[in-house]
């Protein structure tokens, strides 16, 4: 009789194995195939974006890609450069450049006082772009 069971046992352990196999084979092929089907109908259409596409050939990396703009030459430069000082040099003589600095004393002043001038200018309604008067 112990030779039974020991026979029910053996036999039905491997039984489970080989259903636990077949089970496990069944459900990988059902989310592989599950993921096989698109549905396309949810799908948004992307606009400008193109992949990549097959030539039938490989890229030949030996040849330079051909230059979206002429490149400056070293005279071209020199004279942009020297435009752009000169322009640089009016705007700083108009006094509208870094060349002036502030003392520090005159900033913390305004520091200390801007907020209390601008607050009373919104609470009076005052806007001295409209009203030169207003102070």
């Amino acid at each position: 009789m112990t030779i039974n069971i020991g026979k029910t046992v053996f036999s039905t352990s491997a039984g489970i194995c080989r259903m636990a196999t077949a089970m496990a084979l069944l459900s990988a092929s059902l989310v592989v195939g599950g993921c096989s089907t698109s549905n396309t109908a949810n799908t948004a259409p992307v606009a400008g974006v193109e992949g990549p596409k097959d030539t039938g050939s490989y890229p030949n990396l030996n040849i330079p890609p051909q230059v979206a703009a002429k490149q400056l030459t070293k005279e071209e430069t020199d004279a942009k450069l020297a435009q752009l000082k000169g322009e640089q040099q009016a705007q700083l003589s108009k006094g509208g450049g870094g060349g002036q600095t502030a003392s520090p004393a005159s900033l913390n002043s305004l520091a200390k006082n801007h907020g209390d001038q601008a607050l009373k200018q919104i609470e009076a309604k005052c806007d001295p772009a409209l009203d030169p008067s207003c102070n």
